[in-house]
């Protein structure tokens, strides 16, 4: 298989990122590797990196419905769901629902994320996966896989997983799917990925190759495209 692309970050949409940004350093234990008027960027121990993007106008998720959807939301991994949950609150997070293994709460910008448990974590959070909502979780799995070289590891009725090179993507199967439609703020993103590429042209015959879409924005080293999910990704080198 011929590797395109490498996966670099997810970029939540914020309005207010270092709230955000500050939110989610305090809560996890992650380093603070970015704080600039239009991004604030944490990294895992483990060489991971999330950031926050500036977005005056965004309008949060409001989960679990699909009139305003998620899209995408981190999955942390805890030894004890319960006394981070507790903490998060204390730190502006509201608790939206509790699962057999995992809390689901909102950050102080509305995206959803879950508090999974893992035993042996220690003080510092993990991130198991960026999860990424889709009508056809499967396909959309094979198509990052296709595009990145990273390995589908799971694949099941609910969702599936590919992973490589230390990051893992998770794709959620959601019924009654409400996809962005950027630049359309009555349909925003939440959030995208980065992906990182030697060529922009290959990198771009490649995306569309697999089922992706090119949108209209780019730069001298972006270009902007839509999965088959709707979900904008940039391109960039």
């Amino acid at each position: 298989m011929t590797v395109t692309a490498h996966l670099d970050l997810a970029i939540f949409d914020a309005a207010d990122i270092d709230k955000v940004g500050l939110f989610y350093a305090e809560l996890t234990g992650w380093d603070v590797v970015r704080q600039d008027p239009d991004r604030f960027g944490l990294r895992t121990p483990d060489g991971q990196e999330v950031e926050f993007q500036r977005a005056p106008d965004h309008v949060g998720p409001r989960w679990p419905g699909q009139e305003h959807p998620q899209q995408f939301h981190l999955d942390l991994q805890t030894d004890d769901p319960q006394a981070a949950a507790e903490r998060a609150v204390a730190l502006g997070a509201v608790r939206l629902a509790d699962g057999p293994t995992w809390i689901t709460l909102a950050d102080p910008a509305g995206h959803p994320f879950d508090l999974c448990q893992a035993q042996g974590v220690g003080p510092v959070m993990g991130l198991f996966a960026v999860t990424i909502d889709a009508p056809d979780a499967s396909a959309l799995a094979r198509f990052y896989a296709d595009l990145t070289g990273m390995e589908i590891t799971y694949d099941g009725p609910e969702g599936a997983l590919i992973a490589g090179g230390g990051k893992s993507l998770m794709f959620q199967q959601i019924s009654a799917y409400n996809p962005p439609r950027w630049p359309d703020p009555a349909h925003p993103q939440q959030a995208h990925l980065d992906l990182v590429v030697d060529d922009l042209d290959a990198g771009e015959a490649r995306a569309l190759e697999l089922g992706g879409r090119r949108l209209s924005a780019d730069g001298e080293r972006f270009r902007v495209f839509a999965d088959p999910a709707g979900h904008p990704f940039c391109l960039i080198r």
